[in-house]
């Protein structure tokens, strides 16, 4: 077992103070591999004392031992592009490469089915059925999920909205959120900074905060409501990607479940549209 997979299992159980440990460890892993027990202490804001109960928690011999791991786990780990090279060379030495490929997906699924914890999901379906208006965001590898979230979602139960940064009036945006309003962050490893303060400003306006993200320690965890693991952070992030729909199909599937005569008015709407310039008949033929 790794440095960052201790953690997360004793996580619950430390101190406060040795959580502030954990946290800036995981987030800072150079001044640990430099830096001494007492220096990590004054950075975080606890004692030296409280830095080397840490380690004894992780079931290490001392701080020296701590700083070994980190050197040799998270200070040189590789990328996440390296990781999932990596990871598929090792499956291409063995025959049928391809149906390896999707057998690894479908064990990311199953590990993802270990982490929810089935009342927080259903506490979150409440929440997206009853609330008044839903934002989602997701930037760079998570705006696929997110943009296919908001589209699916939308169908559904209506009333969702894309967050894009880029070309949304952001601050006019986040102004308008209240407690009647859900936002859904997708925040996978290299964790970015807007995000986290999309969250943030969400969360201080007052709105419900679902994250989604690949540990339970994520930077995203701050300001979330709810929090779901969707598979270990150890492993490339672009392997997360048929989890990551997997549960999403999941929310909305919960949605259209838990209110089933919303569901049913907004398939008859959609139905009702005329599709004579956008569909193609079956055969190739136009409507």
């Amino acid at each position: 077992m790794n440095l960052k997979e201790i953690i997360q299992k004793e996580y619950n159980q430390l101190s406060k103070g040795q959580q502030k440990v954990a946290k800036y460890l995981l987030e800072n892993p150079r001044d640990f591999a430099v830096k001494l027990a007492s220096e990590i202490g004054e950075q975080v804001g606890v004692s030296e004392t409280t830095v080397i109960r840490f380690c004894y928690s992780m079931k290490l011999s001392g701080f020296s031992e701590l700083q070994k791991m980190v050197r040799e786990q998270l200070l040189f780990m590789k990328s996440s592009l390296g990781q999932y090279f990596s990871s598929k060379l090792e499956l291409a030495e063995q025959p049928h490469f391809y149906a390896k490929v999707m057998e690894q997906d479908c064990q990311h699924i199953q590990e993802t089915i270990t982490n929810i914890d089935e009342n927080d999901l259903e506490r979150v379906i409440e929440q997206l059925v009853s609330t008044d208006r839903i934002y989602v965001l997701g930037l760079r590898s998570s705006f696929s999920a997110a943009n296919w979230l908001t589209f699916t979602l939308g169908l559904v139960r209506g009333n969702v909205q894309l967050l894009r940064p880029e070309t949304n009036d952001l601050l006019s945006t986040l102004s308008e959120m209240n407690h009647q309003s859900t936002l859904i962050a997708i925040s996978f490893h290299r964790y970015l900074k807007e995000t986290i303060k999309v969250a943030q400003i969400a969360k201080e306006q007052g709105a419900f905060v679902i994250g989604i993200t690949d540990s339970p320690l994520a930077p995203i965890r701050e300001y979330a409501d709810s929090i779901f693991q969707i598979y270990s952070s150890e492993k490339s992030t672009i392997d997360a990607a048929p989890a990551l729909f997997s549960f999403l199909n999941t929310i909305v599937a919960g949605v259209s479940i838990k209110d089933k005569e919303q569901f049913e008015k907004r398939k008859e709407q959609y139905e009702k549209l005329n599709g004579d310039y956008l569909f193609v008949q079956d055969g190739g033929r136009k409507y």
